[in-house]
């Protein structure tokens, strides 16, 4: 494994268009998915009023912003239109960004989606590609302000568990994030703005999930904000031999506790209060002192 540089302090703020996040504790993304397949929650929330109602729910128990997604990126998914993803989201985006000033992200790795979802009042675009799948995605980022998330994936959802051997995971993952954030920055991408995710469950087996989460203060160090998606994923339920994603609870606290000992800080997740809580706890125990609210 590639030796892990000298640590350096962690961002305090995350830039989005016209709004930030303050680093001082760990913060919670909530899943909002409007889609009528992803793994856990596929069809829950796919109709306007759905969604709206638990985009709301989400907020009342401590969401600091939402993860907006048209698109399911399961292992094995297949790509929608451009125009039924649109449809998907817009409206949701347009009726959130009425009632609430929450920051909110476009779960897209399509360009065209994620312009369009910054004009109705997105902030953050979270690209599970990190700009491999859409060229224009980091122009739209410089164009637009708007904060980045950026994820490791070896490929497209349909395909990329047919990829999970590595000579190097985890020097893998921070090489292709870092040049991810490189270019973004070349482009125009304020590096404030820029957050990187190691891409749990994407393109990895249960081996390399392990493994990155184990060595994710490796990718802390880089010296970027760490998101951490770890929410009822498979290899939770191979630990824990549990095949319905809803029963994952507990596991996915114990890595969200893990994830805060390690240095990541945003978390996105489908059960924010107790993530939420978990989170903060964590976070006082490393720090020795209650978090800042």
């Amino acid at each position: 494994m590639t030796q892990t540089p000298e640590r350096i302090p962690q961002p305090a703020r995350l830039f989005g268009k016209g709004c930030s996040l303050e680093l001082t504790r760990p913060r919670i993304m909530g899943i909002l998915n409007v889609t009528p397949d992803s793994f856990s929650d596929g069809g829950h929330f796919y109709s306007l009023d759905n969604a709206l109602t638990q985009a709301r729910q989400m907020i009342t128990q401590g969401a600091d912003l939402l993860d907006i997604g048209g698109e399911s990126t399961r292992p094995g998914a297949k790509t929608v239109s451009l125009q039924e993803e649109l449809d998907r989201v817009l409206p949701v985006i347009q009726r959130l960004r009425d009632e609430t000033d929450i920051p909110l992200s476009i779960d897209t790795n399509k360009a065209s989606v994620a312009a369009a979802s910054i004009a109705e009042g997105a902030n953050f675009i979270n690209d599970i590609s990190g700009l491999k799948f859409d060229s224009l995605m980091a122009h739209v980022a410089a164009e637009t302000g708007a904060g980045l998330f950026l994820m490791h994936t070896p490929g497209r959802p349909d395909v990329m568990q047919q990829q999970t051997d590595y000579e190097d995971l985890i020097g893998e993952v921070t090489s292709f994030l870092l040049q991810a954030a490189a270019s973004a920055i070349a482009t125009g991408v304020d590096r404030h703005s820029i957050a990187l995710d190691p891409g749990i469950g994407f393109g990895k087996n249960i081996y390399g999930n392990l493994a990155l989460l184990k060595h994710l203060d490796f990718l802390v160090a880089c010296g970027y904000p760490v998101l951490l998606g770890t929410s009822r994923k498979s290899f939770i339920g191979q630990i824990l031999q549990m095949v319905d994603p809803s029963h994952r609870l507990a596991g996915t606290l114990a890595s969200v506790a893990l994830g805060v000992e390690r240095g990541a800080q945003i978390f996105r997740v489908h059960d924010v209060r107790p993530a939420r809580e978990a989170a903060l706890v964590a976070w006082a125990i490393r720090e020795g002192a209650p978090p800042v609210t």
